[in-house]
């Protein structure tokens, strides 16, 4: 008697981790700074695998591909048949589009994460993953805007800026496989950046 595989997972998870760290400027890549005993990228990598079971693509500088593996092995625990590392573009737009060529083909929802955001909690994870499940193309993680705003023109204060309707863009973003492969396609063709044509689509969340 054999054992029945299990379904692949119709979400993955990408998490871009491909940053220089340049305004860092802490001598190595963002992600692969410390925190304590472990990198930012492990740290990150903790809310990833205490969510619900997704494909896990960790897209990474070329030179760091070896030093992430060994990151997300360990981080991942006994779902380690579900991710994968590869090497990342000149920007955040190539890196993304790296991690969805890497994705398996029956994969419905994607989320993309910033590694950087290092303790954004498993629920938020959740609650995305839930939203698309609902019928929603895209949705976009929020905070309120707690801090006082100022337009300003020059050096001249202009006016008060109404925080309550200002919210702070978040991750992991979500997004139906379908839609966020469009926004690319259409961002490559237009020299513009592909979250952009996500967002009127966008749930907040």
């Amino acid at each position: 008697m054999t054992d029945t595989p299990l379904p692949r997972p119709r979400t993955a998870i990408i998490v871009v981790a491909a940053g220089s760290g340049t305004r860092l400027a802490a001598g190595a890549p963002k992600a692969f700074v410390g925190i304590d005993d472990h990198s930012v990228l492990r740290h990150a990598l903790r809310g990833v695998f205490a969510t619900a079971p997704a494909q896990v693509v960790v897209v990474v500088p070329a030179d760091r591909t070896g030093d992430a593996l060994t990151e997300v092995l360990e981080a991942a625990g006994d779902r380690r048949d579900l991710v994968s590392v590869v090497a990342g573009g000149e920007t955040r737009q190539q890196s993304v589009a790296a991690g969805l060529a890497a994705m398996w083909p029956d994969v419905e929802f994607v989320l993309v994460h910033d590694a950087a955001r290092a303790l954004t909690p498993p629920e938020v994870f959740d609650r995305v993953v839930a939203a698309l499940a609902a019928g929603h193309e895209a949705v976009l993680p929020v905070l309120p805007v707690v801090d006082t705003v100022k337009q300003v023109d020059g050096q001249s204060v202009v006016a008060a800026v109404d925080r309550s309707v200002l919210a702070a863009a978040q991750t992991p973003q979500g997004f139906r496989r379908d839609v966020l492969l469009s926004a690319l396609a259409t961002a490559e063709e237009d020299h513009t950046v592909a979250p952009a044509a996500c967002t009127s689509a966008a749930s907040s969340v």
